[in-house]
């Protein structure tokens, strides 16, 4: 379960899938996981059109469910 892992080692399995991550959003970013306690970037990425995901639809597509 991605809940029981910390920010790093869901980052590692983010970057070992191929994937790259970021402190920010911006434009370019396609996937904003988000959380119970979304903040200012949950706003950012929804007025950038961002596609917002959750925890458990991140680790379907990592296949850690």
């Amino acid at each position: 379960r991605l809940q029981d892992k910390s920010r790093q080692e869901v980052l590692a399995l983010i970057e070992a899938a191929g994937g790259k991550t970021s402190g920010s959003v911006s434009a370019k970013t396609t996937y904003l996981v988000s959380g119970d306690k979304a903040g200012s970037k949950y706003d950012k990425a929804i007025k950038l059109g961002v596609s917002i995901i959750t925890p458990d639809a991140l680790a379907d597509m990592l296949g850690n469910s």
